[in-house]
């Protein structure tokens, strides 16, 4: 399936900044599941060239600017080529021990109820099953509802909780995983919905390794693994790792950020200036930034 990506982020400053940083990990990498067909990357119309692996195999940069500005406009944008693998997603070549994988962060430090859930589900000698079970187990017990979590949610406070989004979900998961012994990590991208809506925001999902098989996506919020409709971006041992943008402002005021997806089948009559227009329609602020 090719799938046709353009992905904008406006960061607003009330007041002009006076520096900005930014790690950037909007550039996808070929893996067995999906092939990088042309895809590009700018910041304020000028392209960022700067892009590196790092140790997880995947594309990074760093953008700074020291001169005073209102605005930043990051576009991420391009056509990829996706394959279905039935979930075993395989994933770029790392430098990374898959231990490094059982580490608990802040926001998937398991609680004594995530620890519970996860020592709950049968061993029947299967790992994937096993797997499915947990995926499974998570979606029942945190339901799907949006404005009810943050960022800075933790997996066990939204599983305390019982509601949550799709970063909550793969972070009780993989808060789970872990608590039995399953290395697991947090992946950044986009879905393509299945009814074809428009999506306005990235999605998250888990990955979770088990022997003989490799990586395998996991996406409790819709309670499938993952499909040729999912693009991979970026991965981590949380959301925060894993986000598409990070960075750092010096400045006075208030800061507002308006992102918006859009990702579609490649077909003739579509290509990126369509979707652009799209984006300029759904926010006409847009328009002047663009």
């Amino acid at each position: 399936m090719e799938l046709l990506v353009r992905h904008q982020t406006i960061y607003r400053y009330a007041a002009s900044a006076g520096r900005v940083a930014m790690r950037l990990k909007l550039m996808p990498v070929d893996t067995p599941a999906q092939v990088v067909r042309d895809w590009t990357v700018s910041i304020d119309g000028t392209p960022l060239t700067g892009f590196r692996r790092n140790s997880y195999g995947e594309m990074e940069a760093i953008w700074v600017r020291h001169d005073r500005h209102d605005q930043a406009v990051i576009v991420a944008e391009g056509l990829v080529d996706t394959r279905e693998t039935h979930g075993m997603v395989g994933g770029p070549d790392s430098r990374v021990n898959p231990i490094h994988y059982l580490r608990s962060t802040s926001l998937t430090q398991p609680s004594d109820a995530i620890i519970a859930m996860a020592h709950g589900i049968p061993d029947s000698g299967d790992p994937l099953a096993r797997l499915h079970a947990l995926s499974a187990a998570v979606s029942a017990c945190v339901a799907y509802r949006s404005g009810v979590t943050t960022s800075a949610t933790t997996a066990a406070q939204a599983f305390a909780l019982g509601a949550g989004v799709c970063q909550d979900h793969a972070q009780i998961f993989i808060a789970a995983a872990r608590v039995i012994g399953v290395p697991a990590r947090y992946v950044s991208g986009y879905l393509l919905a299945g009814d074809g809506a428009a999506l306005h925001e990235t999605h998250g999902w888990a990955e979770a390794l088990l022997p003989g098989l490799g990586w395998i996506g996991f996406d409790p919020s819709n309670r499938v693994c993952v499909t040729e409709r999912y693009l991979r971006l970026a991965s981590g041992l949380d959301a925060d790792e894993a986000a598409p943008i990070r960075g750092s402002v010096l400045m006075a005021g208030v800061m507002t950020i308006d992102a918006d997806v859009r990702i579609a089948q490649a077909q003739p009559m579509i290509d990126q200036r369509q979707l652009q227009r799209q984006q300029q329609q759904a926010n006409p602020l847009n328009q002047a930034a663009d």
